[in-house]
């Protein structure tokens, strides 16, 4: 990100202090340009300060690189779409966006939100030390989408103790099948596991007869939510 400012002063030198003061940064960090050059006139007359442009290219906030991509994105698609986001304490950032025609943001099932998420995460933490996890929404979609899907397991597994009988669903991504695991963990009589290879793994909700249950948070953590 390059940040500029124009300083002016009696001459040359102090207009480049004052500006390089400002922008906190030593003078082989910037680039100078000297736009007016000081002229002192006849006994003061006619005599006017010097004015420089001094830059300096500062690194960018992993927040400010998530918009840059996601614009270049979005221009690249043809989509116009609003960007907001929000840093969390916990470091990860949230972005909603915002703008008409949204669903052919969200795609098949979430498939291109999902995968518009899954590019602005591996675009900004390319090459970090520190990674940042960004979630990417837009109409209040991930959380609707979770409550259809816990509505969806407790009507499954209601059929499944009903009818002593497994039911295996349709194909979802690590993060919906983490919300099955999840939904269905404190049930008696039920347990779930996945079978499958990406992108057509799915949920198995299976009829427990021995009433035990699995614990999604250490089965499933690694290798369905990593």
């Amino acid at each position: 990100m390059l940040k500029t400012v124009e300083k002016t002063g009696k001459t040359e030198e102090e207009a480049i202090q004052a500006a390089l003061a400002e922008l906190g940064c030593e003078r082989e960090q910037a680039e100078i340009q000297v736009l007016e050059r000081a002229k002192s006139g006849f006994f003061g007359i006619g005599s006017a300060p010097a004015k420089v442009r001094v830059s300096i290219d500062l690194p960018q906030s992993k927040a400010e690189c998530t918009v840059s991509f996601l614009e270049g994105l979005f221009e690249r698609m043809g989509v116009q779409a609003g960007i907001e986001l929000t840093e969390n304490p916990n470091g990860s950032i949230n972005i909603n966006l915002t703008g008409d025609n949204m669903g052919a943001l969200i795609g098949r099932r979430g498939e291109t939100l999902d995968a518009i998420q899954h590019l602005a995460n591996y675009a900004v933490n390319r090459g970090g030390e520190q990674r940042v996890r960004i979630n990417v929404d837009t109409e209040n979609y991930r959380a609707k989408r979770t409550d259809a899907l816990v509505r969806l397991a407790k009507k499954v597994a209601a059929k499944v103790i009903k009818y002593r009988r497994n039911v295996t669903l349709e194909p979802m991504n690590a993060y919906e099948r983490h919300v099955i695991h999840t939904a269905l963990q404190d049930v008696d009589s039920v347990t779930t596991y996945s079978t499958g290879t990406e992108p057509n793994r799915r949920v198995v909700v299976a009829y427990d007869r021995q009433g035990s249950r699995r614990q999604p948070e250490s089965k499933f953590t690694s290798r369905e939510w990593s």
